[in-house]
């Protein structure tokens, strides 16, 4: 048995936030139920590699799910979201603040229907204050949460990747079974708020700002992790990474490659020193390590018991025998999509990985089966059909 299963969800998204976190929680055994507008739904289903008129992004998000396609715009469509509330334990939507009551499909509204249920609303910034109704993308978050300033005050960067979204989802995932937690002992539901920009800052609070912390006067600055261990070296024909982290470690990566002799150096033989003159550090050794192949630089490195790893290209990702001996990659047979890879969720449950139950939906795929599901007969799901509330 899953964890999740027995927990229905209704979800209301366009994008990553509210989808990846239905999908993990999908994995986890619920039964989601994505909502789709009527004419094109999800616009991530559009987004980059595709196949059948589903993009990958897409399915990577939407796996194990099912679709129907509802008309919100309209009373009837909101009506009958709203027949569906009693059945549902968790709702959550990813839309601006305000726009779900204007939908008749706000939290109070709701909740009056359904006392346990769990109403997670998804923000880029918040309810109130001055961005409450921004817009808000994955880029404008990090800008905004101070994850391109973490990659460097003097050149600030982007994670090249959807960190914050993803963040995001996986934050609220944790909100909401522990809001399920709390329902198991008191029997009530509640209502969850959580901003992209909210969960950006918590996430890289804790390293990234550790010199905006402490606020006593006597305080000492001091370096950063992501200053000490988060650079490539280059070697003859490649490049690593080596997380010497201590002074002990230090020691015997300079062994390692020949330039012990810095050990004794005024600049160097202390690892505070060493922090305080990084810059220095790293050109004295620089050309130490060009002189090696990256495999001697591995072999060297590992050797010495110091922490270091090849920087790998996204086939060589996928290709390590580590992923293999953790049981992490899958291949689905889609039915629009063909034979695609997927990676499995990462947590064990009784040493077993999950795995979906079904490939992402096509587009309102599900409308009949699940309204069927919730005791709505042929005969009125097909009036709703034509008078274009549902397809």
């Amino acid at each position: 048995m899953k964890p999740l299963e027995g927990i229905t969800i209704l979800e209301f998204s366009t994008m990553i936030t509210a989808s990846f976190a239905a999908m993990m929680m999908a994995e986890q055994g619920a039964t989601v139920i994505k909502v789709e507008p009527m004419n094109v739904g999800d616009p991530m289903r559009y987004i980059g590699a595709n196949k059948g008129g589903i993009s990958s992004l897409f399915a990577n998000c939407n796996r194990g799910k099912r679709s129907i396609r509802v008309n919100l715009k309209e009373a009837e469509g909101q009506q009958l979201i709203r027949e569906l509330i009693p059945k549902v334990d968790i709702f959550i939507h990813n839309f601006r603040p305000g726009v779900m009551d204007k939908l008749n499909l706000g939290s109070d509204a709701l909740r009056a229907l359904n006392p346990r249920l769990i109403y997670t609303a998804i923000s880029g910034f918040g309810k109130e204050g001055p961005l409450g109704n921004a817009p808000a993308y994955d880029p404008i978050i990090q800008a905004q949460a101070g994850l391109t300033a973490t990659q460097g005050k003097e050149d600030p960067a982007f994670f090249r990747t959807l960190i914050c979204d993803k963040i995001t989802a996986y934050t609220a995932c944790q909100a909401v079974t522990c809001a399920l937690y709390v329902r198991e002992r008191t029997g009530a539901g509640q209502h969850i708020d959580l901003s992209m920009l909210d969960s950006g800052l918590f996430f890289v609070f804790p390293d990234g700002f550790q010199n905006h912390t402490l606020l006593d006067t006597d305080h000492e600055p001091g370096p950063l992790l992501i200053d000490l261990l988060y650079e490539l070296t280059l070697t003859k024909d490649g490049a690593v990474t080596i997380s010497a982290g201590n002074e002990e470690m230090q020691m015997r990566s300079l062994i390692a490659i020949g330039m012990e002799h810095l050990l004794a150096d005024e600049r160097f033989n202390s690892f505070d020193k060493l922090v305080a003159n990084m810059e220095a550090f790293k050109a004295e050794v620089a050309d130490a390590y060009l002189q090696f192949t990256t495999d001697e630089v591995m072999t060297k490195m590992q050797e010495a018991d110091v922490p270091c790893a090849r920087c790998l290209d996204k086939d060589e990702v996928l290709a390590q025998e580590q992923l293999a001996a953790n049981d992490s990659v899958e291949i689905m047979s889609h039915p629009i999509m063909g034979e695609m890879r997927i990676v499995k969720s990462p947590a064990r449950f009784g040493g077993v990985r999950l795995t979906p139950s079904r490939p992402s939906p096509d587009h309102g795929e599900h409308t009949h089966e699940v309204l069927a599901d919730f005791a709505i007969d042929d005969e009125r799901i097909a009036a709703l059909a034509a008078q274009g509330i549902v397809a």
